[in-house]
């Protein structure tokens, strides 16, 4: 079942390197998942031992393994290295210790003394005792065992604290699910030669539980009707009209089709979110698309283009035609949805006819020590720095 889920992620193109394939065919993912269904274990796509807090939310899982190929390829591990983990489960750690070999040394860090358990006991069974297990508030890193080559985050951040940057090697580099504009990206950041700065050498899509602690961010959800709602970065300034918004929604919608492929959806989903006026996600439950007040794509989040009483957002369809074999379009709701719809047609066409490729935005994290006086384009300022997203 090891080596199936391994040719699988490779086959998949999501483990390109012999390290990262030996040390997940090495390492008993079974171990780390006591009383879990082995064909559940060794699946690509599957979380492990969820723990939910009292409001029903994961606190913490085991992440998929598709992602921990992800983030291990992104992260570049090589023998020898010392590595930073924030965010236990123990498995992740033993793949990590596997890479780096009986030269490097690995240390975990979790907020939960429950995941802190969950991870020694994991690592005891599997044979992986070398890894240091801490319990601590990630946001302050783990000075003790500093400096480290790569430090690798397995929760969703909303910044990157100093301690993080201070702990990290002139050449090391950061791989974080990183929260901005309402959305998660997996992001590589490497420091930039002379510089300051944070440059991503790539990012990918991804969904972690968020950070607890000192680092802990929340987001905005402003509900429209009690099953569909608009949801923003915490430190949004962005302003509704929810009773025209409401009303909006319950009135026939305009829809309008763009010529050009949906594929690639996460990245037209970025260069909506990062190359023009600020929008919020448009969220639905079940019921709202069975309704049919919103179309099936609200579901899991889209960006939505609000005018006052108008909001409108992208949608699909079949069309052979196109290199995917389906069409991007808009739906818009409300007295102004034909300027509105056009408006974000124009867009999706923009980035079709110019950005239509994987990693086509120039991601820099700017901390507070550096100068942004000169920033222009998209940036948002966090606590600790500013993130800016470009399109060049």
């Amino acid at each position: 079942m090891r080596q199936a889920m391994v040719t699988a992620l490779r086959d998949e193109g999501l483990i390109t390197t012999h390290r990262v394939a030996a040390a997940m065919n090495a390492v008993p993912r079974h171990d780390f998942a006591p009383g879990e269904p082995l064909e559940k274990v060794y699946q690509t796509n599957t979380t492990l031992v969820p723990k939910i807090d009292g409001q029903g939310r994961q606190t913490s899982v085991v992440s998929a393994s598709h992602i921990q190929a992800i983030q291990l390829e992104q992260a570049d591990v090589g023998p020898g290295m010392k590595v930073l983990e924030i965010g236990s489960g123990g498995y992740n750690a033993a793949l990590i210790a596997e890479i780096v070999g009986p030269t490097g040394s690995v240390t975990t860090v979790d907020i939960d003394a429950d995941i802190v358990d969950r991870a020694r006991a994991g690592l005891h069974r599997a044979g992986y005792e070398q890894v240091n297990v801490v319990l601590a508030d990630a946001e302050h890193g783990v000075a003790a065992y500093a400096p480290y080559d790569r430090i690798i985050v397995t929760v969703g951040a909303w910044d990157i604290p100093p301690a993080w940057l201070d702990q990290l090697t002139p050449n090391g580099r950061i791989v974080v699910p990183l929260r901005f504009a309402g959305i998660t990206r997996l992001v590589a950041f490497d420091r930039a030669p002379g510089r300051s700065v944070l440059a991503a050498s790539n990012y990918r899509l991804g969904s972690f539980v968020p950070m607890q602690g000192d680092g802990a961010a929340s987001e905005q959800l402003i509900p429209v009707t009690p099953d569909v709602g608009l949801r923003l970065d915490q430190d949004s300034a962005l302003t509704f009209d929810v009773p025209a918004l409401r009303k909006a929604l319950h009135t026939k919608p305009v829809e309008r089709w763009s010529g050009t492929p949906f594929d690639m959806p996460d990245e037209l989903e970025l260069y909506l979110l990062t190359s023009g006026p600020e929008m919020p996600l448009i969220h639905a439950a079940q019921a709202a698309i069975d309704q049919g007040v919103v179309n099936r794509t609200v579901r899991i989040g889209t960006p939505t283009l609000v005018r006052g009483g108008t909001l409108a957002y992208r949608i699909k369809r079949e069309n052979p035609q196109t290199v995917s074999g389906y069409e991007t379009g808009v739906i818009a709701h409300g007295p102004d949805a034909e300027q509105v719809s056009g408006e974000l047609l124009a867009m999706i066409r923009a980035w079709a006819g110019g950005y239509y490729r994987r990693g086509a935005a120039h991601i820099i994290y700017h901390p507070h020590t550096g100068d942004t006086s000169g920033l222009t384009g998209w940036h948002t300022t966090k606590r600790h720095g500013v993130l800016a997203v470009t399109w060049p």
